[in-house]
């Protein structure tokens, strides 16, 4: 089986050249002293599984960077994406790079850890052998003892940054139990696993001493958040502590699946000021019988419904979603559903993928039986229809005054992703 599209090591050729034009023509072959470089590719969720590998690394006293520019550091470390194609080339490419350095001498070690290697770990020793080990989504531990450090209980809690330190990402839990046709993140990331709430309130007491001003919560499903620790949806509980936490002015909510969303988390909302009116709540399609094929669990009406209840519960809130394009069975009379949906629920933001025909995932049993090229027509056809809505949306914020959370600038302008 060949786990991703043909990677012929000339296609790292342009990576090759950079390590040599960028290097300081230091051999590391020999070098007394360790320094690891940790690249992350992917989501969120794979930075701050980075940030933790980081924090342990510098408090066993071992000199640790993060996507370093200098050809300095003698161990990589790649946290690999394995969610869809163009993902999973990224990560080969990025291991072949530095598989390359080290037979250059540039670096001596390089380990693979993240999605794809928890995924196709046994297919990619073949096929890489010079990769030096390989590590799980949950082998934390057994990748510290690789490199001679001990995993420290009073870490946890604590994290060093990689991004500017007026936002962070906070993992409310790990893993998934949906079963949706099409997604293979339950095989990379395993069962659902929620993190205590004092721990989650704990570690943002620790972000906010450092500055932090946002936190962004993420999850593979947000709102199934306690279901596995208290027996019960406690996404709403979490929140409200949370927020309770000195410094800490914004709170933003992502990945909130729709069936058997617990509507006390609007109550929440709509109460605290310093939770955000934002929701990214991922819907993925708007035929009822796609959804269905999808085994998402609900209907485009029972969608609808709660999108409005969404509105009505929370004046002003901002909508994110995705959809996929493109799935297994899905006819030009479902895009058009599709398009009709859209249009209709009229979303702040929208991000739209091309469908991934995923091994050992249920669609997978299915017929790939829309073209590529239709496939990518259509997600082009969902996002111009999206630019137009939020270009009328936008419009009616001109002349309203508005509490910004400023990222940076460049230049004479300020720069801002996110807003109340």
């Amino acid at each position: 089986m060949q786990i991703y599209p043909a990677c012929p090591k000339l296609n790292c050729l342009r990576y090759f050249v950079f390590l040599q034009a960028n290097s300081l023509a230091v051999k590391t072959k020999g070098s007394k002293k360790t320094k690891v470089n940790i690249v992350t590719l992917g989501c969120s969720k794979n930075l701050v599984d980075s940030e933790v590998l980081l924090t342990q690394l510098r408090g066993n006293g071992i000199e640790t960077a993060h996507e370093s520019k200098k050809d300095d550091a003698n161990i990589v470390v790649i946290n690999t994406c394995g969610f869809i194609d163009n993902a999973k080339q990224e990560s080969i490419d990025t291991i072949l790079r530095y598989v390359d350095a080290k037979e250059e001498g540039i670096v001596e070690k390089v380990y693979v850890t993240g999605c794809l290697s928890e995924r196709y770990k046994d297919d990619l020793q073949k096929e890489i052998p010079d990769v030096d080990a390989w590590f799980g989504t949950r082998d934390l531990s057994r990748l510290l003892k690789q490199l001679n450090a001990n995993y420290k209980h009073e870490l946890v809690g604590e994290r060093i940054l990689t991004n500017p330190s007026h936002f962070a990402y906070l993992k409310i839990s790990e893993g998934c139990d949906r079963p949706c046709s099409f997604c293979a993140i339950p095989l990379m990331r395993g069962k659902h696993i929620s993190k205590p709430i004092e721990e989650l309130v704990l570690e943002a007491k620790n972000l906010a001493k450092k500055g932090t001003k946002e936190l962004l919560l993420i999850a593979q499903d947000s709102t199934y958040y306690g279901l596995d620790l208290y027996k019960k949806r406690n996404l709403a509980e979490l929140l409200n502590h949370l927020a309770d936490v000195e410094g800490i002015d914004w709170i933003r909510l992502h990945y909130a699946f729709p069936t058997g969303f617990p509507l006390d988390v609007l109550d929440v909302m709509a109460s605290r000021p310093n939770i955000c009116k934002y929701l990214d709540i991922p819907l993925q399609h708007g035929s009822t019988r796609m959804l269905q094929l999808m085994r998402r669990g609900t209907t485009r009406e029972k969608t609808e419904a709660l999108l409005n209840t969404i509105r009505e519960k929370v004046s002003g809130i901002a909508i994110r979603t995705t959809l996929i394009a493109g799935h297994p069975g899905e006819t030009e009379a479902e895009f058009e559903e599709m398009m009709n949906f859209v249009e209709t629920s009229r979303f702040d933001r929208l991000g739209v993928f091309p469908y991934s025909h995923e091994d050992n995932t249920h669609s997978y049993s299915m017929a790939d039986d829309v073209p590529d090229d239709v496939k990518q027509a259509r997600v082009d056809q969902l996002m111009d229809l999206q630019q137009g809505i939020s270009l009328e949306l936008n419009q009616q914020k001109i002349g309203k005054t508005m509490r910004v959370l400023i990222d940076r600038k460049e230049g004479g302008s300020f720069l801002w992703a996110h807003r109340v």
